[in-house]
């Protein structure tokens, strides 16, 4: 039970010299590689940048102790950042009205939503809730991460062209900017255009130059990651050098130095009330995306993660992060394929990235003193691009119209009204369109394939039939959405065939009669009792047959229920007496 609670206990007594070295060297990679984007995502998330380092620090040692995943590196990231950022001002403007990015009533909203995040990922965790993850379809969720990214998108377009915009929503935020534009900062374009060149490049051509220079794959792979790195270090000399500050261009500033204080978030219960739907958001969507990560590593590796007490592990980490001046923490996508590749062979490498980027809060902070916004915008700016999936959107246009709406309304609403709005809509939109389809369940007459036991359906194959059986294969499971559909399409059935003696609903595909089905099975039979039809069932599942043994449908229905299609094929197709 202590190991349930506590994944740590199952692979610290077996930890060896071997993994120490491999765990080593991934957190000291991670370290270096991280401090760029989790300083970006904090200013992303209108934060204080210092915020993100404390992000990286103890949640990561909370979900070391609590999480599954080997591998999964937890900390602030593109998507949590964007939802906060929002979220929060929307929250502060509503309550005080003057809650600016960088204000304390800011800074207590984003703590507050921490705490909130983490102890509803608890509960659900605790409740062994992580199905509700699957409420996400993918479509609405590559919907959402696509409108995210250009929202993310958006909001540092200032920053590269040092423009300063005031306005959050998409639209008002393009035209400040048209607006704007007469009053581009010369070397703030500079910064911002050449970083995100230099990064755009290393992304797209990094790799195959590097080999052709004669690096190993492993040394390419891994100065190609460091991109952001080198573009921090550059940029900051430069800014230094030239005394670009005192020209205008925003940096940092100063960043202050220590371990992360105490923080106690607020008590205001109409913050609390006001944030409890977003707080759910952002838990949900960074469950959803650790735990795809997690999963598709673990397979890597033959390794399993417990997606309820990856819930615990999150919200622990999140929980731990409103007492330490964090913010809202998920899975990241790049720090986890980083920390995978690097060798991570534990969480244990986690702990030395936080020891590492403690190492940097308590010494080092001062050197990122002239580190220009500018270049953090070009590291988010890049960083976000695998967020907007086009052949996702295309290959869901062609398999599934129904399914590309519900992407395409994702996309759309939280372009324009917010991502709350957009992802609540996909979902429901998504619920509904399952409803409708299931509602309607395919249903198909099949005969016999001749001189075999197989059964297809009679419009698509040559069959063998008889006028006075019909074979009806129901192809979904039977419940109050459907129940009365299938009433009408067996009395259409029977009404359009006056020859018929016996109908064989064929249940191979049903998983499950609820009530409301039970009671149109009922109405079937005694229908067809008084059109002096037999009714049949056959090859039906063992769960639902137990569950049809609990009432009084088997006694009362006037036929049989048979173990397979071919055996009431058999029975029934000879001539009537």
């Amino acid at each position: 039970m202590l190991k349930r609670y506590l994944p740590i206990l199952t692979w610290l007594p077996h930890y060896n010299r071997r993994l120490g070295v491999a765990d080593l060297v991934a957190g000291l990679i991670v370290t270096i590689m991280v401090i760029p984007q989790s300083l970006a995502y904090a200013v992303l998330a209108g934060l204080p940048a210092v915020v993100g380092l404390y992000a990286s620090l103890l949640p990561v040692v909370a979900y070391a102790l609590l999480g599954t995943s080997r591998t999964l590196a937890v900390g602030p990231v593109a998507i949590v950042a964007l939802m906060v950022a929002i979220v929060a001002l929307m929250t502060g403007a509503a309550l005080s009205g003057v809650a600016a990015p960088g204000t304390p009533e800011y800074l207590q909203a984003a703590l507050v939503l921490s705490l909130l995040s983490g102890v509803l990922l608890l509960l659900m965790g605790l409740l062994r809730m992580g199905f509700v993850a699957n409420f996400l379809s993918h479509p609405v969720i590559a919907g959402f991460l696509t409108a995210s990214g250009v929202l993310i998108a958006a909001s540092q377009i200032g920053h590269l062209l040092g423009v300063e915009l005031t306005s959050r929503e998409l639209l008002p935020r393009l035209a400040e900017l048209i607006r704007g534009l007469p009053e581009l900062h010369l070397p703030t374009l500079g910064i911002g255009v050449g970083a995100l060149s230099f990064l755009l490049f290393l992304r797209q051509y990094g790799r195959p130059t590097l080999r052709r220079v004669g690096c190993s794959r492993p040394l390419a792979d891994l100065l190609t990651r460091a991109g952001p790195v080198f573009a921090v270090v550059v940029t900051t000399l430069v800014t230094w050098q030239f005394e670009l500050a005192e020209a205008g261009v925003a940096v940092i500033g100063q960043i202050p130095q220590g371990l992360p204080p105490l923080t106690l978030p607020g008590v205001d219960l109409s913050l609390w009330q006001a944030l409890l739907v977003p707080a759910l958001l952002i838990s949900v969507v960074g469950f959803v995306e650790s735990v795809s990560m997690g999963q598709m590593l673990a397979a890597r590796r033959r390794e399993r993660i417990s997606p309820n007490q990856e819930l615990v592990g999150l919200g622990g980490a999140n929980v731990v992060a409103a007492f330490s001046a964090g913010m809202p923490v998920s899975g990241g996508l790049t720090r986890t394929v980083i920390n995978h590749d690097a060798g991570a062979q534990t969480p244990l490498a986690g702990l030395v990235a936080a020891v590492g980027i403690g190492a940097v809060t308590l010494f080092l902070t001062p050197l990122l003193h002239y580190l220009p916004i500018a270049t953090l915008a070009a590291t988010i700016t890049v960083s976000i691009l695998t967020l907007i999936d086009i052949p996702m959107i295309r290959q869901t246009w062609r398999y599934s119209r129904s399914d590309f709406s519900a992407m395409a309304v994702t996309i759309l609403l939280t372009l324009v009204d917010g991502v709350e709005t957009g992802i609540i809509s996909g979902v429901l939109l998504s619920i509904a369109l399952f409803l409708y389809r299931t509602s309607r369940p395919h249903s198909a007459l099949v005969g016999r394939i001749p001189a075999t036991e197989h059964f297809r359906n009679v419009e698509r194959h040559e069959t063998e039939t008889v006028s006075h059986v019909a074979l009806l294969r129901i192809d979904e499971s039977l419940y109050f959405a459907n129940a009365r559909y299938l009433e009408d399409t067996v009395y259409d059935l029977v009404a359009t065939r006056p020859e018929l003696e016996h109908v064989v609903l064929i249940c191979s595909a049903v998983n499950l009669i609820d009530a409301s089905a039970l009671e149109s099975l009922d109405a079937i039979n005694a229908r067809l009792k008084d059109s002096r039809v037999i009714l049949h069932l056959a090859e039906v599942k063992g769960p639902v047959m137990d569950r049809l043994k609990r009432s009084d449908f088997l006694d009362d229905m006037t036929g049989r229920v048979f173990l397979s299609t071919f055996a009431a094929w058999r029975e029934l197709s000879r001539p009537s007496q």
